[in-house]
């Protein structure tokens, strides 16, 4: 009898312990169980936007996929500030993915008193896409090409300006600018839509913006697009030169939308959401919807994407510093 009890004992001691070692295993690996309640993706501009598209559609995509509950929740302000500095505070646990723009990411900390740093305060999970951005004038322009334009604008400083909606469009603008020789001044305006307006009325000689707006101007005949300023040309304007065979090659810049998570999350939780949200941004058909909107998908891998960010400042504080340039709030 005694026998026989402690074998019993002994049984019900070994199943314990290996069920201790289960438990402490689950609790050493925190992506064993998520997610156990639903995902937030914060969007950092309005409902219908770019960002909120691109959101809205992974975010569809994303629940089809792997069954996870996952809810878009716009948060818009300060072109896109908000949202990260509301992301940055939220717990590091994964349940929470902010929706960042390059705009908010790689230039926003750099040009305003933001409570956030892009590398301190998150891990880049994936980039969702770039898009390219186009140096245009009106269709009346005597510019035909880029170098046209610097000549132009060093004929006609006074008269040389341009019109711009956001340090995105600033920026690139200025960059122009140092690596050409161009001349010009900028003129704000709220949106990428007015700034085209702007150049095709002549009320500003040129224009960097996004293809959105400015691909049916041009292919209406009110807007001349000079070059790309992508390494690659645009497949929807494919006779429109890229600025490295424009002679400028060093102007090359992309803007770009991606996804972020609180620093600190453990790794584990990256890596599972970083492996979904790239499934499905490069899955054929959000491929191909992403294309329609003029987004080059790219799914980065999580040091890819910080490499990314990380050159881009470097390139943006040294335009910044060069131009000695001002931003209001």
């Amino acid at each position: 009898m005694v026998s026989g009890w402690l074998s019993r004992s002994a049984f019900s001691v070994g199943i314990l312990a290996l069920s201790l070692s289960a438990g402490a295993a689950l609790a050493q690996d925190p992506a064993a169980s998520f997610p156990n309640k639903p995902i937030r993706m914060i969007v950092g501009f309005a409902a219908g936007g770019g960002n909120d598209i691109f959101a809205r559609l992974i975010q569809n995509e994303l629940s089809k996929r792997t069954g996870w509950t996952v809810v878009v929740e716009n948060k818009a302000g300060a072109g896109g500030r908000l949202s990260a500095e509301y992301v940055a505070r939220e717990p590091a646990d994964g349940y929470t993915i902010l929706v960042g723009a390059s705009g908010a990411m790689a230039i926003g900390p750099l040009i305003y008193k933001t409570d956030y740093q892009t590398l301190k305060n998150f891990i880049p999970v994936t980039m969702i896409g770039d898009f390219p951005l186009f140096l245009t004038v009106g269709s009346d322009h005597p510019a035909k090409t880029a170098k046209d334009l610097v000549a132009w604008t060093n004929a006609n400083k006074d008269k040389a300006n341009y019109a711009t909606s956001s340090p995105a469009f600033t920026l690139p603008s200025e960059l122009f600018k140092m690596k050409s020789g161009a001349s010009g001044t900028a003129i704000p305006y709220k949106s990428s839509g007015e700034s085209i307006l702007a150049v095709i009325s002549g009320n500003a000689a040129m224009t960097v913006v996004d293809p959105p707006p400015m691909v049916p101007q041009v292919q209406g005949g009110k807007l001349r697009a000079l070059a790309v300023l992508s390494k690659e040309r645009f497949p929807d304007l494919p006779d429109v030169p890229t600025m490295a065979e424009s002679g400028f090659p060093d102007v090359n810049v992309s803007l770009w939308s991606g996804f972020f998570v609180p620093a600190g999350t453990p790794k584990a939780i990256v890596d599972k959401i970083h492996k979904e949200l790239s499934a499905v941004i490069t899955q054929t058909e959000v491929k191909d919807k992403l294309r329609g909107m003029a987004v080059r998908p790219t799914g980065t891998g999580t040091d890819e994407f910080t490499k990314v960010i990380e050159n881009e400042q470097k390139m943006w504080s040294d335009v910044i510093k060069a131009g000695n340039l001002k931003f209001e709030k």
